[in-house]
C-alpha cells in the first residue's frame, strides 16, 4: 500500500523535530517545511533575539531533516503573514482591542496557506508540533482534544481550525509530555533536544508592541488622551491607546493611592478607563466570529467550560445564541479582565466545542 504523505511544519524547535521523527516511525512519507513569514527587517531582529523565525531556525530545521533523511524545503508565506497576522494585529490595537496573533497565524497561515500548498503537491496531511490531539467524534465531526499535558496544552490557540483543516491534520506530540518529547529527542540524537521554547510574539521579540505598531503605520497612531473613571472624571493623561490592554496595572504612570487597572479602552473618545481591582471582573462575555468544532452550530443553550485567555484555567459558563454569529457567555462566577479582541474558547470535558472573539 502506498505510504500516506505528510508535510511537517518545522520551526527548528524540539517539538516539530520530534513530530517529524514520530511520523516517519509510524510509516508516513514525511516532508519537512519551514515557513518564512517575517519581513526581512523583523527576521533580522528575531535572529538577534534568538527567536523561532530567524535564519537559525531554518538552519536547525534543515539539519534535523538531514538527520532524519527526509526532504526539506523553505516556503515563503511573507505576504500571507503580513495580511492575516501583522495587518490584523495593528488594526485591532488601533481599535482599542487586544488581538491574539498566534490564533490568526494558525488559522490563516499555518493551516489555510500551508495546507493548500501541501495538498497541491500531493500531500495527504500537514502536521505540526502543537500539544493537542485531533480526534473524530461519533457524530462524524473532527475536533481537538487537550494534550495529555495540561501545562503545555495548546488547544486554546487552535480553536479556529475548520472541519476541512482538521481532517487533514496530524498532531503526534499531543500524546506526550514535554519531558517525554525532550527524552525522545535526546535518544535519537537531535541537536534541538534542549533548545528552549519560544515565548514571545515572533514578530515583536522586544515586546514593544506600541513601538512596532507606530513603525507599521508610519507614526499615524492615536495621540495621547485622558485616563478617566467609569463616569468620566479625568484622572490624568495616557500615552495613546495602543500602549494599553484591559486588566493592565503596570506602566500606567498614575498615582491614585490604591492599585488601579485598565477596565476599558474607548477609541471613539480616545479615553482609557481606570478602576479598582473589583472593577476588572465581570460575568457576561459577548463573542462573535464563531467557529464550532465538536458540536455543529447550535440555536439554544450550551453548557461548557470556557477560557478567556491562554493562561486562564477555564470556568463553567452557559452560552446562548443571541444572533447568527454572536453568543452571550454567562459565567457562574466573575472572571477577570474580559478583553475585547482576545479569544474565548469553549470546552466540553477535554474536547474543544468551539470558540469566538470577545467583543
Amino acid at each position: 500500500m502506498k505510504k500516506k504523505k505528510v508535510v511537517v511544519g518545522m520551526s527548528g524547535g524540539v517539538d516539530s523535530s520530534v513530530a517529524a521523527w514520530l511520523l516517519k516511525e509510524q510509516g508516513y512519507e514525511v516532508i519537512g517545511v519551514t515557513m518564512q513569514v517575517l519581513p526581512e527587517e523583523e527576521e533580522q531582529k528575531q535572529e538577534e533575539n534568538g527567536g523561532c523565525c530567524g535564519l537559525s531556525a531554518v538552519e536547525d530545521a534543515r539539519r534535523v531533516a538531514a538527520m532524519l533523511d527526509i526532504p526539506y524545503y523553505v516556503m515563503n508565506f511573507k505576504s500571507e503573514f503580513q495580511k492575516n497576522v501583522i495587518d490584523y494585529f495593528v488594526a485591532e490595537y488601533l481599535r482599542g482591542r487586544t488581538p491574539n496573533p498566534c490564533i490568526a497565524c494558525n488559522r490563516f497561515v499555518k493551516w489555510e496557506s500551508l495546507l493548500k500548498r501541501s495538498l497541491d503537491i500531493g500531500a495527504d496531511y500537514i502536521a505540526t508540533g502543537h500539544y493537542a490531539r485531533v480526534i473524530q467524534l461519533e457524530n462524524g465531526r473532527f475536533a481537538l482534544q487537550k494534550s495529555v499535558t495540561t501545562a503545555k496544552d495548546q488547544t486554546y490557540a487552535l480553536y479556529n481550525l475548520t472541519q476541512g483543516q482538521l481532517a487533514h491534520t496530524l498532531m503526534p506530540i499531543g500524546a506526550y509530555t514535554k519531558e517525554e518529547v525532550r527524552k525522545i529527542a535526546q535518544k535519537i540524537g537531535l541537536r534541538t533536544a534542549n533548545k528552549p521554547d519560544s515565548q514571545e510574539i515572533c514578530f515583536i521579540p522586544d515586546h514593544d508592541y506600541a513601538g512596532f505598531i507606530e513603525r507599521e503605520v508610519h507614526g499615524k497612531v492615536p495621540p495621547p488622551g485622558n485616563f478617566v473613571t467609569e463616569d468620566g472624571k479625568i484622572l490624568g493623561q495616557h500615552k495613546g491607546i495602543t500602549h494599553y490592554t484591559v486588566g493592565q496595572r503596570k506602566g500606567l504612570g498614575i498615582a491614585m493611592g490604591i492599585p488601579v487597572f485598565v477596565t476599558k479602552i474607548r477609541p471613539g473618545t480616545n479615553e482609557v478607563v481606570l478602576g479598582a481591582n473589583e472593577d476588572v471582573f465581570g460575568t457576561t462575555v459577548y463573542a462573535d466570529h464563531l467557529n464550532f468544532m465538536s458540536v455543529p452550530d447550535f440555536s439554544g443553550e450550551l453548557k461548557v467550560t470556557a477560557k478567556i485567555r491562554y493562561s486562564h484555567k477555564g470556568a463553567p459558563c452557559n452560552i446562548y445564541k443571541v444572533a447568527p454569529d454572536k453568543v452571550a457567555c454567562c459565567f457562574e462566577e466573575p472572571v477577570r479582565a474580559i478583553t475585547p479582541g482576545q479569544a474565548i474558547v469553549f470546552y466540553q470535558g477535554d474536547v474543544v466545542a468551539g470558540g469566538g472573539t470577545i467583543l
